[in-house]
């Protein structure tokens, strides 16, 4: 066991977080950083944030300057734009703040460049580390036209968690995934979600009433995407939903496919919302009838637990993170996401049954009652402390320690 570790449980710990995405970027792993940092100082714990710079921002400020998340300290390892997303290198002062964090244990958020140098230093340092997958990036690199780099991708996937103490995977389907690609020590830790923002209530709120007569004055279906506008969420799927009479479309979310998406959208009039936050991304859930997910290689699927907290059926593909979050006839619909017009017919079902809609709303609502984020914070740091108990793998099997990993660090 790590020196710096104590008894399970008793006593203060200090956790180095360190994350491919932060803000001001807003994604996935953003939000369940925050509500990982939110809880530990909820808990009463330290904790130190190492996340990318950002590429037109970091010229402004000045390079001794700290900033800060709630009481810690977030620090900025220089980084790269591709396709709106800052990018960190695996430079060598991560394992300068590492070292000097006290960490008990490394809290990695997504790892792949950045997190798989801080596993390695964490190793070397005889600190515990948590990866937590949540990105799959070889399906990324996939999709976006870079299938020879799958391989490769997948192989150092593999090492960044062989790394690793623990590996946390978000759903049953890549925990299989994971053990199928001989990565050790994986088990499942889930999302909260805020049920008290995401309420079946807001519903009944004027202003949302007046945003569902904005957006069908004519009492119509209003069914709506959440989330980010990239390519491997598949929005475009939603072409499928032109000609149905008595529909509306709402797309709510930013990113670098919006532009594309208003044209090849433009037949069904969407409201596009731009990037929400807060009581504004909650009223949007709250305006809906019905949730639709687009893309089929989610991990997880947050944005499926927000509109279950909102008490809104959920229509998702049949792949990935949505096998666990829907009970198909129960609290929304799978479809099967290589089938044409699956979708399509998914959504006529309840468009067409209003009453099998609110059920379905209704019994997802109950779903997520008990997911708090409080509660799932609780069960990472009996992750965290099952890493402590681990402690860090010898460097025979410390895959992150390879010289790939070190080569790009030298040219870092």
């Amino acid at each position: 066991m790590n020196a710096r570790s104590v008894e399970r449980g008793t006593s203060q710990r200090t956790v180095a977080v360190v994350t491919e995405s932060f803000l001001p970027t807003l994604n996935g792993v953003t939000t369940s950083v925050l509500a990982v940092l939110d809880h530990l100082e909820r808990r009463g714990h330290r904790a130190v944030v190492i996340a990318p710079d950002t590429p037109g921002i970091a010229q402004f400020r000045s390079r001794t300057e700290v900033e800060h998340y709630r009481s810690f300290d977030v620090h900025r390892i220089p980084a790269v734009a591709y396709r709106q997303f800052p990018v960190a290198l695996p430079h060598p002062v991560l394992d300068t703040i590492l070292a000097a964090s006290g960490a008990d244990v490394l809290h990695a958020a997504s790892p792949f460049l950045l997190g798989g140098r801080a596993i390695t230093a964490a190793g070397r340092l005889g600190i515990p580390s948590v990866a937590v997958f949540q990105t799959d990036v070889a399906g990324f690199a996939r999709r976006n036209g870079l299938t020879a780099t799958v391989p490769l991708v997948r192989r150092i996937l593999g090492r960044i968690h062989a790394g690793a103490s623990l590996t946390l995977a978000p759903s049953s389907a890549t925990a299989a995934m994971l053990a199928d690609e001989g990565v050790p020590r994986v088990t499942r830790w889930g999302r909260g979600v805020d049920t008290e923002l995401f309420h079946p209530s807001r519903r009944h709120a004027a202003h949302v009433r007046a945003l569902r007569r904005r957006i069908a004055p004519g009492g119509e279906t209003i069914v709506g995407y959440v989330g980010r506008l990239a390519p491997e969420k598949e929005v475009e799927r939603l072409a499928e939903l032109g000609g149905i009479p008595g529909i509306r479309l709402v797309v709510a979310g930013g990113g670098p496919s919006r532009p594309v998406l208003e044209r090849r959208l433009r037949h069904l009039d969407v409201t596009f919302t731009g990037p929400l936050r807060g009581d504004a991304l909650a009223d949007a859930y709250a305006s809906l009838d019905v949730f639709v997910h687009t893309g089929p290689a989610e991990t997880f699927g947050q944005t499926l637990q927000e509109a279950h907290a909102s008490g809104l059926p959920v229509v998702a593909p049949a792949s990935g993170g949505p096998l666990d979050l829907v009970a198909p006839g129960l609290d929304g619909e799978l479809y099967d996401p290589d089938e044409p017009q699956a979708l399509r017919r998914a959504v006529l079902r309840l468009h067409r049954d209003r009453a099998l809609a609110e059920r379905m709303g209704s019994a997802g609502r109950l779903r997520v009652e008990g997911t708090t984020w409080e509660a799932i914070g609780d069960e990472l740091l009996e992750h965290h402390d099952t890493a402590r108990t681990i402690g860090a793998p010898p460097a025979t099997t410390r895959g992150a320690r390879t010289g790939w990993n070190e080569k790009v660090g030298a040219r870092a």
